[in-house]
């Protein structure tokens, strides 16, 4: 399978965090899944830690994605006019742009956010 990772299971997993569920960090460590980390990750990061929201070093979290087995995916034009077409059901814009990445490449994005489950079977809601 293939899957990107929302924002809060990129932090968790590199951080080691015991909130991230194990069935998600089985499904990271899946030898035979490719997993996906967004630019738009990487640019949530740096905005909340800029702001002052989330403690994280953005560099360094870049850096360890590639060791770390995962790749980059960047943020194409593709992905902004797919979010057209998404339900309003969720307002944050870096779930609903991680949502359309998801849609436009092929990948089911991995998050614990229940209400992303809406959005069907693109979304798979980690416990």
């Amino acid at each position: 399978m293939r899957y990107l990772l929302d924002t809060h299971i990129v932090l968790w997993w590199m951080t080691d965090d015991p909130a991230l569920p194990i069935a998600a960090g089985e499904i990271i460590d899946a030898e035979d899944n490719d997993v996906f980390v967004s630019s738009i990750t990487l640019w949530e990061i740096a905005i909340k830690a800029s702001l002052g929201k989330l403690d994280a070093d953005v560099s360094l979290i870049s850096a360890a994605i590639g060791p770390a087995g995962m790749a980059t995916l960047d943020f194409r034009v593709a992905d902004a006019v797919e979010v057209k077409n998404l339900a309003s059901i969720h307002r944050d814009p870096f779930d609903r742009a991680l949502i359309a990445q998801a849609r436009q490449n092929g990948l089911r994005l991995l998050t614990v956010d229940e209400e992303l489950h809406a959005y069907g079977s693109v979304v798979l809601v980690a416990r």
